[in-house]
């Protein structure tokens, strides 16, 4: 059967059922395949609750006796109590009553997997349960029972477990010769069972063992597909065509003897590594990455002013107005000592202002631009693009980096970021580039004091704050939402300003900005608290990344237990930025072990990388990423977090495939290539696979 086939050709699938497994990514037989069990309930592994201890870690398969919402101090939760025969649980909701009050009826039978704790009787908080049906139970089949997502569109449509499985199970009795992706040589070094194994035994396994087996081979094959498109994209732009950027120039010596310190060891390396690229005619395709204060702005400075010196025109793009508007003064400041024009372009100019800056890149005399997406607009062109710098590129679309890049003729391309990604992830998503890392901070970067307190001590952080105030240095307290709504209960920075601003603060002015604001008011806000007119600036995220007034010494987060770490540092990096000792109070309003967890690992180490390897076990790489990247990875299977050791044997032998065979012409490589352009139908359009 072929993997293009319609399930429409399977029995049972009608119109109305190929309908609803259209809508959930499942078209033909290969989708179908790849529909990988959400968990396995394994019946050796299932403990009856007369054996639960408090702290167990247990799977139970047991019959709803009864069900009810129930009020508390802390508002509504919901309980359900099951029986297995040997004892009573209850099962505890306190988030989402609403909608998991509607999920059961009485004699339900549920697979229940969670941490036992003890309250009177033996307790689950918010376990993990799949409902069974009647054929599911383990215990009397002897088999490990795969269980699916099944949404309430599934259901509806008449999709349950049972027809899942049924159709599963046809489709791989009828492909009993699943071709082979690699040669055997492959599967013997990675120890790798083959691939027709590894989709019945993903799907209908006879233990642990087995199923372990199917997960490491369908994890090395996402990955494997993955570093593929990174080493095609990697060829492909090796074989383009680019404007060498060989000179040093006088104007990157004139700036850099001019500045009042001295570059560190690191600068000077990743300078290096910029420029031994710069000088070839393959275009550059690299990523800087700096922790907070490591001072790559500079960097991105000299290297602009090194593009400018070979006749080269430099873009640079970053997510916000006010980050665009704080490098384009850090740049103006530098680059007007040796007369390199610089221009500033957002959204919601005034033509006026706008039309003389089009009409200079387009002619070449304004050869240093820095702006936010308005940078990618269709009226905006260059004379002789050269070098383009995407500043925490992760807050960008593929797309909108390509428009930036497609406005030249294979422009150099450099992507900075303050946010430390742990190697794995880098790798994944970043792939296809070469990585240079500030791995050293300035010597006069002194670290900041960081510190976890319950509101209760609120009271001394403000008249700490008042001190600070009093002695002429600034504040900062963030919040991360503007306003209130039925969904969070968040304080909101509009309400926090008003009450800071009239019951603790009234003799100082404080100052608010928020994302909503219009440009110019948040223009307007920064540069009054940049020339110390606003004393206490209350904020929502938007000075997260870039804003530098080294004279705020004190930085107040409020819920920090519902911010990412790397988000956190992030913050945290805005103070402590001038010669002053400076501190940081993260105000934790939710403790649960999690959140006290997180907000220790910040008062520990102010080693980025560190914190973000925690954030990443901690958040996982889609939140660590943000929802732009969302869509990016296609893992069914695979995770980044925890695959080191499979990422890197993948990555190497794509690698060496793409260097033996650029095209995947070779037939030993014809299901690869195959596979491949199934499964990346949609990224293929920077890579050459002629």
């Amino acid at each position: 059967m072929d993997p293009a086939t319609p399930i429409s050709t399977l029995k049972g699938v009608g119109s109305r059922r190929e309908k609803v497994l259209n809508n959930h990514g499942i078209s033909t037989i290969h989708d179908l395949l790849y529909y990988f069990p959400r968990r396995h309930l394994d019946r050796t592994t299932i403990s009856p609750i007369r054996n639960f201890t408090k702290g167990d870690v247990v799977t139970l398969i047991g019959t709803v006796e009864t069900f009810g919402e129930k009020s508390t101090r802390r508002g509504k939760i919901f309980q359900v109590i099951v029986s297995d025969g040997t004892g009573l649980l209850t099962l505890t909701w306190f988030n989402g009553v609403r909608y998991i009050k509607n999920l059961f009826k009485i004699g339900d039978k549920l697979a229940i997997h969670g941490k036992v704790d003890y309250y009177g009787g033996f307790t689950i908080t918010h376990p993990e349960f799949d409902k069974l049906e009647k054929d599911d139970d383990p215990i009397s089949t002897g088999k490990v029972i795969p269980l699916y997502s099944l949404t309430q569109e599934l259901k509806s449509g008449g999709i349950d477990q049972r027809f899942l499985r049924q159709i599963v199970k046809e489709v791989l009795d009828l492909n009993s010769n699943i071709p082979e992706i690699f040669q055997q040589y492959i599967l013997d070094e990675h120890d790798l069972i083959s691939l027709k194994d590894a989709l019945n035994k993903i799907h209908f396994s006879n233990g642990i063992g087995e199923l372990n087996q199917a997960i490491h081979r369908l994890k090395f094959d996402e990955h494997f597909f993955l570093q593929l498109l990174m080493a095609l994209r990697k060829r492909s732009l090796q074989h383009s065509g680019s404007l060498p950027l060989p000179d040093i120039g006088p104007y990157f010596k004139l700036i850099s003897e001019t500045l009042d310190f001295e570059l560190t060891d690191a600068q000077k390396k990743v300078i290096k590594e910029i420029h031994s690229d710069l000088k070839n005619s393959v275009p550059m395709n690299r990523l800087l990455q700096g922790d907070v204060g490591s001072g790559k702005t500079i960097v991105s400075i000299l290297i602009s002013a090194l593009a400018v010196g070979n006749n080269a025109q430099v873009a640079m793009m970053v997510p916000t107005e006010i980050l665009a508007t704080q490098h384009f003064h850090s740049f103006k400041s530098e680059l007007e000592k040796v007369n390199i024009p610089c221009a500033l372009l957002v959204g919601n100019m005034k033509k006026l202002d706008r039309s003389p800056i089009l009409a200079g890149l387009e002619n070449g005399k304004i050869p240093m631009v820095i702006g936010t997406h308005a940078l990618i607009q269709e009226d905006v062109n260059f004379k002789n693009l050269g070098l383009v710098i995407v500043d925490e590129q992760h807050r960008f679309g593929v797309n909108q980096r390509a428009k930036l890049v497609e406005k030249g003729n294979n422009p150099h391309f450099l992507a900075m970021t303050a946010t430390p990604i742990p190697r794995t992830l880098s790798i994944t998503y970043h792939g296809d580039m070469d990585l240079s890392i500030i791995d050293e901070m300035p010597a006069n970067r002194i670290p900041v004091v960081t510190k976890v307190v319950e509101p209760s001590r609120l009271g001394k952080v403000y008249k700490f704050i008042k001190d600070e105030v009093a002695a002429g240095r600034q504040c900062m307290v963030i919040y991360p939402l503007v306003e209130e709504s039925e969904k969070s209960d968040l304080a909101a920075a509009v309400d926090a300003h008003k009450e800071l601003d009239e019951k603790f603060f009234p003799d100082l002015n404080v100052g608010l900005i928020h994302g909503r604001m219009k440009a110019g008011e948040k223009d307007n806000i920064m540069e009054r608290f940049s020339k110390n007119e606003i004393s206490i600036l209350v904020s929502t995220t938007v000075v997260e990344v870039g804003v530098d007034i080294p004279n705020a010494t004190v930085m107040v987060v409020e819920h920090a237990d519902r911010f990412g770490l790397t988000q956190l540092h992030q913050l945290r990096g805005r103070v402590g930025r001038g010669a002053e000792k400076s501190y940081c109070v993260l105000v934790k309003r939710n403790v649960t072990d999690t959140s006290r967890t997180r907000l220790s690992i910040m008062e520990e180490t102010h080693d980025g990388f560190v914190i973000a390897d925690e954030d990443l076990k901690l958040r996982g790489p889609g939140e660590f990423f943000g929802i732009k990247q969302s869509g990016f990875f296609k893992f069914k299977i695979a995770n980044m977090v925890t695959d080191g050791p499979i990422i890197h044997m993948a990555r190497k032998l794509a690698f060496e495939i793409v260097e033996r065979d650029p095209n995947l012409k070779n037939e030993s490589n014809k299901m690869i290539r195959e596979m491949f352009i199934l499964d990346y139908s949609d990224r293929l359009e920077d890579i050459s696979l002629s």
